[in-house]
């Protein structure tokens, strides 16, 4: 395997605010043969493996699925307290903020990260995507192993796929004429498309269902996800009518895909994106094109863990709770080889994915005259 980084990756747009890097200052990335790559990551792995971090934390996750069960509990009990009030708005607030928890522990069963067995993993994941979600498992579980496999590269990362936004120069100056103004101010527009991100995951895996007659377990996930929105719709017309009931369920699902675009955006957005056809190890390729973000506990909590981005992308299967404490042994590593590590605040990624969104959207006029695109002209 070539280690070399070819084509050059194209560095993110210019970063409004300034983000800590650890790195043997601004060295290109180590270069050498395929056995040294390798050897790199098999280092890394074993000095994870010494200090148990890949060790499932199954009384974390208990403690963890416990209290989201009792805050759902209580949920229940306050929308049969509020009644037919408007307050339910509020109420419909906290059942997104509460969805989007439960996305976080579907999200690390599915990477094998709370049981020892995989059928355990998996199970867990596929009940709590479609019975409490609404998602279909099938659907989202093959968009994010690609997106794991290839992050940030066109072409083979979905995440990066042209959609209600663009995240290359060329994606842009593709878009119909028609898109422009939106196009153009797509950083700005960011934040208010994120509510509209809990709809485009229903749907999106609805539609899957409806076309892939060989996905595993279609008709159960039907049904599951039929059931999901069927029953707490129905038991909601018992309290409140049926135009607030409409507004309770819009306002859950924007609030639920809000919270979790929010958790996902700041990791790689903004961040290096590699050609189609680029070779760079798998150390490298995990640790180049992903982003961490400090902030304590409330950050952990908010983004489900994935602000410790690097290291989940090293080691997806490592659990939640051990993230924090692989980093320090992750930074430290890529600051002996001289592999750029990026960390920066919550705000400060925020403003960083607002400002390369607008820089390839102001593209779309000629993808040659962004500077984005000219400093990378070969």
């Amino acid at each position: 395997m070539r280690t070399d980084l070819s084509p050059p990756l194209p560095q993110p747009a210019a970063k409004p605010f300034p983000e800590t890097t650890v790195s043997a200052a601004s060295r290109p990335p180590v270069r050498g043969r395929g056995h040294r790559a390798a050897s790199d990551f098999a280092t890394l792995s074993a000095q994870v493996r010494a200090h148990g971090l890949l060790h499932r934390r199954r009384g974390a996750y208990a403690r963890g699925i416990g209290a989201l069960t009792l805050i759902a509990a209580a949920a229940v009990i306050a929308t049969l307290l509020v009644g037919d009030r408007w307050w339910q708005l509020a109420v419909a607030t906290l059942w997104g903020v509460l969805l989007s928890q439960f996305g976080f522990f579907a999200h690390d069963a599915a990477h094998r990260q709370v049981f020892r067995r995989p059928q355990a993993n998996e199970w867990a994941s596929r009940l709590v995507s479609t019975s409490v979600l609404g998602l279909s498992y099938g659907w989202w579980t093959h968009k994010h192993n690609s997106h794991h496999r290839s992050p940030n590269q066109v072409g083979r990362d979905p995440d990066i796929a042209p959609g209600g936004l663009v995240f290359t120069p060329e994606a842009a100056a593709e878009r119909p004429r028609w898109l422009a103004p939106i196009t153009r101010r797509q950083g700005y527009l960011f934040f208010p498309m994120l509510f509209l991100e809990g709809a485009n995951l229903h749907a999106a895996g609805i539609r899957t269902l409806a076309e892939r007659p060989d996905l595993p377990y279609r008709r159960l996930e039907a049904v599951l996800i039929l059931a999901r929105f069927a029953l707490p719709a129905t038991a909601l017309l018992a309290v409140m009518a049926p135009v607030k009931v409409a507004a309770f369920m819009l306002v859950q699902t924007a609030v639920f895909g809000f919270f979790l675009g929010a958790a996902f955006a700041p990791n790689h957005k903004g961040m290096p994106v590699l050609a189609r056809d680029a070779t760079v190890d798998f150390l490298r390729r995990q640790v180049l094109m992903s982003r961490n973000v400090r902030g304590g506990w409330l950050v952990d909590l908010a983004m489900g863990g994935l602000n410790y981005q690097i290291e989940h992308h090293l080691f997806p299967s490592m659990p939640r709770p051990n993230l924090r404490r692989a980093q320090p042994l992750v930074r430290a590593f890529c600051a002996e080889r001289g592999i750029l590590y990026t960390e920066t605040s919550l705000t400060a990624s925020y403003a960083t994915v607002i400002a390369y969104l607008n820089d390839v959207g102001l593209s779309s006029r000629d993808p040659f005259s962004c500077p984005f695109v000219q400093a990378h002209r070969r």
